[in-house]
Parts: C-alpha cells; sequence; structure tokens
C-alpha cells in the first residue's frame, strides 16, 4: 500500500543517512532486526513493544516509525505498541513533530489523554497512540519484544513481564528544552533521529 506522499519523500531522504548511525548504534539496532528477520522465518507475529517512563514522547514515536518502516518495506506481520512505567499523555509538541514529519494525526477525544490517530497511509488502518502502563490490558501480554526507549525505563524495569526478548534502544528526551528557544529544533532531530533508525532495522529485515 502507498505511504502518504510526504511521508514517503521524508524516507526517502532519511535512508541517504544511515551512514549517520555509530557502528556501537548499529550493532544494537542489528540485534534486534535480527529478531524480527528470526520471528519471519518462523512464521510467528511481531508483536514490539516500545517502552519510556511517561509514554508520551520517544516511546510513542518508536512505534509510530516503526509501523510505519515495516509497512515501508514491506514486512508483514508486524504490530507495534508503546508503554511507559506510568502513564501520562502523549504529548501536544511530539504530535506536532510528528505532524511536521509527514503523519496525519486526528484526535478522537478532548480528555487529559486522549486517544490520536495516526496516519502514514490512506489504506492502512491507523497507529493509535495514547499514554499507558506498559502492561495495560491494551497491549500484548506475552511473546513481546521490549524495546526500551529511555535510560530510566531501562534501569528501573530490570524484568519486563510477558517479553521474550529485550533490546537497550536509547534516545535522549526532549523534554528537555520544553519552553526554550531550541524546542521545536529539538523535537524535529530527535523525530528525524528516531525515524533513521526504525527505517534502518526494517531495512536489514
Amino acid at each position: 500500500m502507498p505511504l502518504n506522499p510526504d511521508i514517503s519523500n521524508n524516507i526517502k531522504r532519511i535512508e541517504k543517512s544511515f551512514n549517520l548511525i555509530s557502528q556501537d548504534r548499529k550493532s544494537i539496532l542489528e540485534n534486534f532486526a535480527g529478531y524480527i528477520s528470526d520471528k519471519l522465518k518462523s512464521g510467528e507475529e511481531i508483536k514490539l513493544i516500545f517502552i519510556c517512563t511517561h509514554n508520551s514522547r520517544r516511546s510513542h514515536i518508536s512505534q509510530i516509525w516503526a509501523q510505519t518502516a515495516a509497512e515501508y518495506y514491506s514486512i508483514p506481520d508486524i504490530k507495534c505498541f508503546s508503554g511507559g512505567t506510568e502513564a501520562t499523555a502523549f504529548n501536544p509538541r511530539a504530535v506536532k513533530a510528528m505532524q511536521k514529519a509527514g503523519f496525519r494525526i486526528e484526535t478522537k477525544d478532548d480528555s487529559d489523554n486522549p486517544v490520536y490517530l495516526v496516519y502514514y497511509s490512506d489504506d492502512k488502518k491507523p497507529v493509535e497512540c495514547f499514554s499507558k502502563v506498559y502492561s495495560d490490558e491494551y497491549n500484548p501480554q506475552k511473546d513481546f519484544a521490549a524495546i526500551m526507549n529511555c535510560s530510566d525505563a531501562d534501569e528501573n524495569c530490570p524484568v519486563v513481564f510477558g517479553a521474550e526478548a529485550r533490546f537497550p534502544v536509547r534516545y535522549d528526551d526532549p523534554k528537555e528544552f520544553d519552553g526554550t528557544e531550541f524546542e521545536q529544533e529539538k523535537y524535529d532531530e530527535r523525530v528525524e533521529e528516531i525515524g533513521r533508525e526504525m527505517l534502518y532495522v526494517f531495512s536489514l529485515v
């Protein structure tokens, strides 16, 4: 299925920057890609939960980019989720940065923790994003990979119950720049970095 043109164009540009990923980082991402490849070979559905403390920024961005990358590279049977060690809300600054990257985003409600529908293609179901703990019943409870997107969640969750694999794919938190002149720049940087690395992972599968 075709991706939305703005996203497709963005991906083609980002693909040219895989050389910016360090060798140490590539080793981690290649292990993650190997897990996906092994699951595909065994014919199993692949369930990925991206985990960060508040499930408000990095984990949602990673979830969306991973689902998009799977579609772009025609990798079947991928289901991406996100969660935190506590629930807050998908941060509006992160939502705005994802819109800037080409994603069409609708809000289903106006609660303190709204459900966002994130569209990467007009022909596919949107990614449903809202903040939740990783063990929420919305997420798979077993046979999934846990991708730890921040050091806090990684260090404070020595065990992620139900996970059959775990990968430390950590990112700096753009929240550090909220309310500063660098806010938009740092959110855009993080969206770009996460997009680059999720595309790299799925390009190897």
